[in-house]
């Protein structure tokens, strides 16, 4: 991210891209949030020290996927269920995706299900290899495809649903992949099949639910679609925007029905506008601002109702 602020904390329509994934497992049901944090771990646990749910387990040496869990397990110790594994720079995923994960693993008794989807252009994205009876042999990480497998289009989301006592036993037998010494989490696949254990990939999600962040680049793709995301809840309840490309709207917004949005308006992180307003075009609504119903807002001011 060429940044000194953790990346986890470079905001996505006004918010920390780890505040979606923390509120998409709240929403799927999740009630116990473990935050795996490393570089830049103070400045992380200070942004989400009021959140009261979510516990801070540090990862001192940072030696891949599955060694960032293995740092979970004493915060784990005792814990029976399902235990839901999610990457915090893909604040693109959806509860919905989350709570079919945990429905679906605990319906069919697997050690594991994950989330795949399909890609036009899968670079740097672990591949999901099947065999002859199409079922999950394992994820190839793409630095490590043979051609062949650089052609699948199948790929790893990255949202994981594990049984407990599976996923502890499992770490046990991890071992370093012998290139980079360090353990991924998807190696747990060919583990659990060594012993018999059920792997599966029944949940699948759209290809823009994949998009992770490394980059700037990244991180003003996943804005666009958060923000597309955004602008369609407001439409569907009731909401005018006149020109959607040339407005924009940060998270945890509520305008009413009936208002209109002019173009080149901004509405910051939290701002509450009422039913029947007029916005913009051109205007500024700072973050956390209330508008009652009827109200006209301009760039900069507040105008009343009729106001010349």
């Amino acid at each position: 991210m060429r940044s000194d602020l953790p990346k986890v904390l470079h905001e996505v329509c006004g918010r920390p891209m780890l505040g979606f994934v923390i509120s998409a497992c709240r929403l799927s049901g999740v009630d116990r949030i473990i935050v795996v944090v490393g570089h830049g771990r103070e400045k992380v646990m200070e942004r989400f020290a009021a959140e009261h749910d979510v516990a801070f387990v540090e990862q001192i040496e940072q030696r891949g996927t599955g060694h960032a869990v293995m740092c979970c397990r004493e915060a784990l110790t005792g814990f029976k269920g399902s235990v839901l594994v999610v990457a915090g720079d893909m604040p693109l995923v959806r509860r919905e995706a989350l709570a079919d994960l945990v429905e679906t693993r605990e319906q069919r008794g697997d050690a594991v299900t994950i989330a795949t989807t399909e890609l036009d252009d899968p670079t740097g994205y672990g591949r999901i290899v099947r065999d002859t009876n199409g079922d999950l042999a394992g994820i190839v990480e793409h630095r490590d495809c043979t051609e062949k497998q650089l052609g699948i289009r199948e790929v790893n989301v990255s949202y994981y649903c594990f049984d407990a006592a599976s996923l502890s036993s499992g770490l046990d037998r991890l071992t370093p992949n012998p290139t980079r010494n360090e353990y991924y989490l998807t190696d747990l696949i060919r583990v659990f099949r060594e012993d018999g254990s059920g792997v599966s990939t029944s949940v699948k999600v759209a290809p823009e639910d994949a998009l992770g962040i490394n980059s700037r680049l990244d991180l003003a793709a996943v804005g666009r679609v958060m923000q597309d995301r955004m602008q369609r809840a407001l439409l569907n309840d009731g909401v005018t925007i006149v020109d959607p490309d040339n407005t924009w709207v940060e998270a945890d917004v509520s305008v009413g029905a009936d208002t209109v949005i002019f173009p080149f308006s901004f509405i910051g992180l939290g701002a509450t506008i009422g039913e029947g307003c007029r916005v913009g075009p051109h205007a500024y609504v700072r973050a956390g601002e209330n508008w009652d119903d009827g109200s006209v807002i301009g760039p900069s001011q507040r105008m009343e109702v009729g106001a010349s």
